[in-house]
């Protein structure tokens, strides 16, 4: 089978939307299938790691008013999606359409044209932001509706698909892998991942996310305050790159807690494992998820998680039960409370958590799912 992945972002990009198409060509390749990709270009050196031959498009931004006024630009970019994604899918028996916006509702077309079918897979912010267009056609909703398996990444999105009126049949839910590297450890393990990190601390926290206001650091810092006067030697580790590290840097001093926090910048996955397994907790104090696999990532590592009550984490504690702890966003003072309950009796992960991942999310289990939903659009083809 010839897969064809069309997908805004691919690695060094560290969205779940790089990273699940390279895990996806992966998995093909050892079942003897072809992937290939469309993708945007991410940078100034072409990435290494691709399991596939990759047609790239390079955006050519205007500082222009008036091409930005006219459209003109879009309308350059889409034509080079045409010229990228027309030959690719000529060669595809399956067309997999990953998030939205220009790239993935231009393939859609083709794909359609072409009649080739199509699988699509969303992610998070296609839903929680989707408005229905009036006075132009929506190409989005087209393109779901076109799709003959649609796929989201969490139990909560697909809800919320059928809310805002999103509903036709073959909607699936595939949660995202986690992958091997992140592996349980007991106390340990814990304490030989910290001495190969050089960490001293009695206790360790940590975030993994892109700082972004929606990833929600700075109520994190915030709550540091209250920590450190009831756990001086607590240690905060901050994972992770984006437009808001001189500003969270900044609240740290303003706070007096720079000393109690480290900001990691951007970290590879096996790295981030070392620190998965090194810490007492993972925070994750987002405003909004889906379903957010670096929280997973430190569950399958023996590490609870303390969430915001984001549609993400609300779904993840109903899954694993204690071993997430669920608190309401934007108040550092609930989320002080609750990283310090947690830190006067510290624990590693139940058993039944290591089980549930096993179960639903070892890669192994996630790729037999996706290869049944192009098993799936084959048998449909293209619909109408």
């Amino acid at each position: 089978m010839r897969i064809c992945h069309v997908t805004p972002h691919l690695p060094p990009d560290q969205a779940a939307n790089a990273l699940l198409p390279v895990h996806l060509g992966e998995w093909a390749r050892r079942a003897g299938n072809e992937p290939a990709y469309v993708a945007y270009f991410p940078g100034r050196a072409e990435p290494d790691g691709v399991p596939g031959p990759v047609a790239w498009i390079r955006p050519r931004g205007s500082r222009n008013p008036v091409m930005r006024a006219t459209r003109i630009g879009t309308l350059s970019t889409a034509l080079r999606i045409v010229r990228a994604v027309g030959p690719a899918i000529d060669r595809a028996d399956v067309v997999h359409l990953h998030s939205s916006g220009l790239l993935t509702e231009v393939a859609s077309l083709i794909a359609t044209w072409r009649r080739k079918p199509q699988v699509l897979t969303l992610y998070g912010t296609e839903i929680w932001h989707y408005r229905a267009r009036r006075l132009a056609p929506d190409l989005f909703a087209r393109a779901y509706r076109r799709a003959a398996v649609v796929t989201f990444y969490s139990e909560g999105l697909r809800a919320r698909a059928q809310e805002l009126g999103l509903n036709r049949r073959d909607l699936r839910v595939i949660y995202p892998p986690v992958a091997e590297q992140f592996t349980r450890q007991d106390v340990a393990g814990q304490l030989e991942a910290r001495i190969r990190l050089g960490l001293r601390q009695r206790h360790v926290l940590l975030n993994a996310k892109r700082l972004h206001p929606l990833a929600g650091q700075r109520f994190l810092i915030e709550a540091m305050n209250e920590i450190i006067r009831s756990y001086p030697d607590t240690r905060l580790i901050i994972c992770g790159a984006g437009p808001l590290r001189d500003e969270l840097q900044g609240l740290a001093r303003s706070n007096g807690v720079a000393g109690h926090v480290s900001f990691a910048g951007l970290v590879d996955n096996r790295r981030i494992a070392l620190y998965q397994q090194a810490a007492d907790l993972f925070v994750l104090p987002s405003l909004l998820e889906a379903c957010p696999t670096v929280a997973l990532e430190a569950l399958a590592c023996g590490t609870p998680v303390v969430s915001g009550d984001n549609p993400g984490g609300v779904e993840l504690s109903g899954i694993f039960g204690a071993d997430v702890t669920i608190v309401p966003r934007r108040n550092p003072m609930a989320l002080a409370r609750a990283i310090m309950d947690f830190l006067e009796k510290k624990r590693r992960a139940r058993r039944e958590t290591a089980w549930t991942l096993a179960c639903e999310f070892a890669p192994d289990v996630v790729a037999e799912k996706y290869a049944d939903a192009y098993r799936r659009a084959l048998e449909v083809g293209v619909e109408s």
